[in-house]
């Protein structure tokens, strides 16, 4: 790709971006300033109380406890062994012990810049990353959480997160901002993704498939991949020349990606070659998960629950009745499913 092209690229993600501004790479943003506005008074009047240091010297405002905090923006979800992390606005990761159930706020967390990705790598060490380039490390199941990194007066946002080992781990933005670390978080270094490249494409996700090729889903249809851990990068073409919000490995060894105007695409043999999935609707996917049952479950803009239950080579579209916008989903148990979004939380039953 010569550079001209690159910055005429360059010009339609940062267009897009704005649209998107607040959810990252999701296609939720005016729902962003809708339920900020209720939570400003709560953030004005607590923020004596909820300021912390980093190493004695910066100030540091903590995420603010709040009754309200399962109503607000969720933009990602992990389990930590048998509990189920989700982070969002505000600085808020919230944790449930019994499936969804119930919620409560991590006790400590030292941001309340948004929260757009969360892993872990085992059911007590986990990462969030989410605006000016925050990362955050847990070490007790995502109860208290210290800052790895922060660019105070940045902008840029990160995306996603992805760790090969405890070790070794990089995290992906705006931009093609990316960052990683060799010693489990301690230190992180800027890198170019893709050496003498002038792509700057927004890089929405990371993921594995099953033998440990990573990818990370990003714009123009292209879908970047790396077969060593994360040290060198190909850009792959799909075919499609819009934008891909995210996408996980199946447990087959399939790869699946998503993303806008109802676009999937999946391939079966390590992103070689991908094929367009009919999935019958024209609005947004953000996200999703593969229930223990094999079934893949996607959540999108305006209600959208798509489902397969053949390894995604279709879909069925099963729209909620209200409408509302979903980030991504992850399973309950059976037909139960949990739905993280603009409005928060909310229990979904596919067999409705």
């Amino acid at each position: 790709m010569n550079k001209s092209t690159s910055s005429a690229r360059a010009v339609s993600v940062r267009r897009e971006i704005n649209m998107l501004n607040a959810l990252g790479a999701l296609c939720l943003a005016v729902c962003t300033a809708l339920i900020f506005a209720p939570f400003a008074p709560a953030l004005a009047d607590d923020h004596k109380n909820h300021n912390g240091t980093d190493g004695g010297m910066t100030p540091r405002e903590f995420a603010i406890p709040s009754s309200k905090a399962t109503e607000a923006l969720l933009l990602d979800v992990a389990r930590a062994g048998t509990r189920i992390v989700a982070v969002g606005e505000f600085g808020h990761i919230l944790l449930s012990d019994d499936s969804g159930a119930s919620w409560k706020q991590a006790a400590s967390v030292p941001t309340r810049n948004t929260l757009v990705g969360v892993t872990f790598i085992d059911n007590q060490t986990g990462y969030a990353v989410g605006h000016a380039a925050t990362i955050l490390k847990t070490t007790d199941g995502g109860q208290n959480w210290t800052m790895q990194y922060n660019e105070r007066n940045g902008e840029t946002p990160l995306f996603a997160v992805y760790f090969a080992d405890a070790q070794n781990g990089i995290a992906v933005g705006g931009f093609s901002y990316t960052f990683e670390t060799s010693d489990g978080g301690k230190n992180w270094t800027q890198r170019s993704l893709v050496e003498d490249s002038y792509d700057d494409f927004h890089l929405n996700d990371l993921f594995a498939d099953k033998k440990g090729n990573i990818y990370i889903p990003a714009e123009f249809g292209t879908v970047y991949k790396s077969v060593d851990r994360g040290r060198n990068w190909k850009a792959i073409e799909t075919g499609y020349d819009g934008s891909f919000w995210g996408g996980f490995g199946l447990d087959n060894g399939d790869v699946l990606v998503y993303g806008m105007r109802g676009n999937v695409w999946r391939s079966s043999n390590a992103g070689k070659s991908w094929k367009k999935v009919e999935t019958g609707t024209d609005q947004s996917v953000s996200g999703g998960t593969q229930l223990e049952d094999g079934r893949i479950v996607l959540a999108g803009l305006s209600g959208t629950v798509l489902v397969s239950a053949n390894g995604a080579k279709s879909f069925t579209n099963q729209p909620r009745p209200d409408r509302l916008s979903f980030a991504t989903a992850i399973g309950k148990g059976g037909d139960d499913i949990i739905l993280l979004g603009a409005p928060g939380i909310k229990a979904h039953n596919l067999g409705n």
